[in-house]
């Protein structure tokens, strides 16, 4: 094996520690027993504590799980469906369904927010937990379908041949063929979708309505009025959440490759 040169470690180190460095500091302050945030007065759990008999931030928590396992969930019943349209069709119609469904992905979120907001005030849609559902499965359709095709792409076609040629249908095809060696793409795109949508501000930020606070909300609103340690404590334990989310999402796409278990479906 060759070995990696001693600049190009080192230079990672120092990515890695620009990258991570801040969210240590803040998960360390979360900790800190000074009122100010900064100072270090010792170890303490009192911050979290206070976090746990928060009413206002629970309340927060549930509709951000909420929101997101919803609009999670309607991106993949869409998204996997879709998916799997595009890579079966062939002609030009699929190059602009191509572009229309992954300009969510390249367009800026504060625009895709004001264009969101504009349009439910046009069709006099009420702004709630129904918009904010409608505006994360805006980017979590077009997500949940780049995953899913790269492992579509993945997956040897002579199984399905094989599996029609021994008399299955195209539903035991989709469900015993199909969707068992997407699996892993499936919960993929599921968690990574969940937290995106579990931190979104932006979007959200623009279709919320009265009543429906999300855990980001909450946080840029205790921020107005200054950095507490509350503060640091609910930002840790979102970040831990998200980074614990991703990584399962990575593994989940990695673990296995597409020719590992195929014989178990037909």
């Amino acid at each position: 094996m060759k070995r990696m040169p001693s600049s190009f470690i080192l230079m990672s180190l120092l990515v890695m520690l620009f990258l991570y460095l801040p969210v240590v500091i803040l998960i360390g302050l979360s900790f800190n027993a000074s009122t100010m945030g900064v100072a270090w007065k010792g170890f303490t759990f009192q911050w979290y504590e206070k976090l746990a008999m928060d009413r206002a931030i629970l309340e927060a928590t549930v509709n951000s799980v909420v929101i997101a396992i919803i609009s999670t969930g309607l991106a993949l019943i869409l998204g996997v469906g879709t998916a799997i349209g595009l890579e079966t069709r062939q002609g030009v119609q699929r190059a602009w369904v191509n572009m229309i469904l992954l300009l969510p992905l390249v367009i800026p979120e504060i625009l895709l927010g004001v264009a969101l907001l504009m349009v439910f005030v046009l069709c006099q849609v009420h702004l709630g937990f129904g918009t904010i559902i409608i505006g994360h499965m805006v980017f979590n359709l077009p997500l949940t379908i780049v995953i899913v095709r790269a492992r579509l792409r993945k997956l040897d076609p002579a199984w399905e041949d094989a599996a029609r040629d021994l008399g299955a249908t195209s539903w035991d095809v989709l469900t015993r063929i199909t969707l068992p060696l997407l699996r892993p793409a499936i919960w993929g795109a599921g968690l990574l979708g969940f937290t995106v949508s579990l931190d979104d501000f932006v979007v959200t930020f623009f279709v919320a309505g009265p009543g429906s606070t999300t855990l980001p909300l909450k946080v840029f609103s205790m921020i107005r009025t200054g950095m507490t340690p509350e503060v640091n404590a609910l930002s840790a334990v979102m970040v831990v959440v998200s980074m614990l989310c991703v990584g399962l999402s990575w593994f989940l796409q990695e673990r296995s490759a597409p020719a590992s278990s195929e014989s178990s479906y037909l």
